[in-house]
């Protein structure tokens, strides 16, 4: 079929008088080609005949509907009605009548005023670090008129990580936008999605500190966030790219140095580089406060027998004094500090999470090996040693067998000795010794022997009833 162009200059040659034979032979046309255009004389190329589904209009939407948008139950159960067509024929026909499928959009785009927006998100990256290969999270801030980017990684991502990382990016940065577009992440978001979205209480606290609004976009409208998504491929395919990383540290600084780098790049798109356009940028952001906060999470944990407190699976040392005592630990970025009320006790260097690493002071060692010693004696272990040289080398075993533990055997002796005589307990005490037996079960049951006779009235047997007639 010729196109509008063919069918154009056909008839205006054929105005300028040309013939059909000349016509054909000057665009390279058959004359009966020729002879269609100049019979229709329209340019417009004729529409395509119609199709032979096209009486099947309703009866298509109707099954359509029927078999849950199964094109291939469709075109079964056409042909069953008798109407053969072919199965591209049929898609073809339903593309063209908009039936099933949703009506394709035009791709728009956002456009931002200086000040107006910036954008937060993170993505899983899998980077080698120290010879090891981490799955890390790294997060991105980016100012959505300039492009200023500011990002990090993590080897978690909780509501500490993202406070963190705000405070730095913010500061970095100078100020903050009016508001914050980020998706329904639970880890910013307490409840609600897009626009019902409710930030968590202390999400909520941080973003009143630097004067901005938190905003979800609706559910799967990942475009809205456009401006963030696209650097985490850049970054994933330009700053890792053969750079090598000693730790987590390490590979911070130098994504921090190329952010830096990033911001003096030129940007085609923009026609610009970011540097340039944040001079316009800088006035209409928010202000930061006078003073910044450090961020820190609060934890309450119990000193361990040892003197220990245990925070993310490392123990970090803590005067034995405290020990049995609740304390308040503070988590910054770089530091455990704990506290007794608003006493600072100890302050320790952090150490990676989940490395089960156990951290002493240099003025706490040995307390360890001093908590784990020998218990003084009791209450009840001076009281039994006085009543005789029987129960005072049954203490020395038991103390001598279970250690540390042994208290719960003093409590259960000295049981024994205030419920029972005197004399059947030493008499069984003895006796134990004498075979070496420590289990205070069996001595109980030496010193219930002893007394059956004299406290507790026995079951008389057939034969001693006979002896007594």
């Amino acid at each position: 079929m010729l196109d509008r162009d063919t069918r154009a200059a056909i008839l205006k040659l054929h105005e300028e008088g040309h013939g059909k034979r000349t016509i054909a032979r000057l665009l390279k046309v058959s004359r009966n080609s020729v002879r269609d255009v100049l019979h229709t004389g329209q340019a417009e190329v004729p529409i395509d005949r119609p199709s032979k589904l096209l009486p099947q209009l309703d009866r298509i939407r109707e099954l359509y509907a029927d078999c849950k948008g199964n094109e291939i139950r469709v075109w079964e159960e056409l042909r069953a009605e008798g109407v053969e067509v072919g199965y591209s024929t049929l898609t073809r026909f339903c593309r063209k009548h908009e039936i099933g499928g949703s009506k394709k959009r035009p791709a728009g785009r956002y456009d931002f005023g200086p000040g107006v927006e910036m954008q937060h998100d993170t993505s899983p990256h899998k980077v080698e670090v120290g010879g090891r290969v981490m799955t890390l999270q790294c997060a991105s801030l980016v100012l959505c008129f300039s492009r200023k980017l500011y990002a990090q990684v993590y080897p978690r991502w909780s509501r500490f990580e993202a406070r963190v990382f705000l405070s730095q990016a913010i500061e970095w940065i100078g100020g903050a936008a009016s508001r914050c577009m980020l998706d329904n992440s639970a880890v910013i978001i307490g409840h609600g999605t897009g626009k019902d979205a409710v930030p968590a209480p202390e999400m909520q606290a941080f973003s009143d500190r630097f004067d901005f609004d938190f905003v979800a976009h609706e559910l799967g409208d990942a475009d809205r966030s456009g401006k963030v998504e696209r650097p985490f491929h850049y970054i994933e395919n330009n700053f890792y790219a053969g750079r090598t990383f000693a730790d987590l540290a390490d590979l911070n600084r130098q994504l921090r140095a190329w952010c830096e780098r990033d911001y003096h790049r030129p940007r085609k798109r923009l026609g610009a580089k970011p540097v340039e356009l944040f001079v316009a940028e800088l006035p209409t952001l928010k202000p930061l406060p006078v003073y910044v906060p450090e961020v820190y999470d609060l934890h309450s944990r119990r000193v361990d027998i040892e003197g220990y407190v245990n925070l993310h699976t490392n123990r970090y040392s803590v005067d034995s004094k405290h020990i049995g005592h609740r304390v308040e630990v503070r988590e910054t970025v770089e530091q455990v500090r704990i506290f007794d009320g608003h006493q600072l006790l100890q302050e320790h260097d952090k150490q990676p999470y989940g490395t089960r690493q156990r951290i002493t002071l240099p003025e706490h060692k040995g307390q360890a090996y001093r908590a784990r010693g020998p218990r003084p004696p009791t209450e009840h272990e001076h009281l039994l040693r006085a009543q005789g040289p029987e129960l005072a080398e049954l203490i020395d075993r038991l103390r001598r067998r279970h250690g540390g533990r042994a208290v719960k055997a003093m409590r259960r002796l000295h049981r024994i000795w205030t419920e029972y005589p005197s004399e059947a307990v030493r008499g069984a005490v003895s006796l134990a010794l004498e075979y070496g037996l420590l289990d205070l079960d069996r001595v109980e049951r030496l010193v219930l022997q002893r007394i059956a006779g004299d406290f507790f009235r026995l079951p008389h047997t057939p034969e001693e009833d006979e002896d007594d007639g």
